[in-house]
């Protein structure tokens, strides 16, 4: 374990928080933009269903990683891209890549 001082861990602290922040905005404003309807309206549904798969999918892979439940995997599939916010907001340290 690495030794930190105590400004040092709170500062870290203070930045992941603005990071995760930034993410959220900027993920909230690239849905926006990518789901409003448009000429070729047909490409734009298949664009937003497909993300929605892929968050299903993220949001399963990461639940059983932490939890080892298919039912809670499951839930958190329903629950799709809030659980991976969720997620990436609250992931442990051993959570992360090293």
């Amino acid at each position: 374990m690495e030794n930190y001082k105590f400004g040092d861990s709170n500062q870290t602290s203070k930045h992941m928080t603005k990071i995760k922040m930034i993410f959220t905005l900027l993920f909230t404003i690239t849905l926006d933009a990518y789901s409003q309807n448009t000429a070729n309206a047909g490409i734009t549904s298949t664009a937003v269903s497909s993300g929605i798969g892929l968050g299903s999918v993220l949001a399963v892979v990461t639940s059983w990683e932490r939890n080892k439940s298919v039912l809670l995997a499951l839930l958190h599939g329903i629950f799709s891209w809030l659980y991976v916010i969720y997620f990436v907001i609250t992931r442990k340290p051993n959570e992360r890549k090293k």
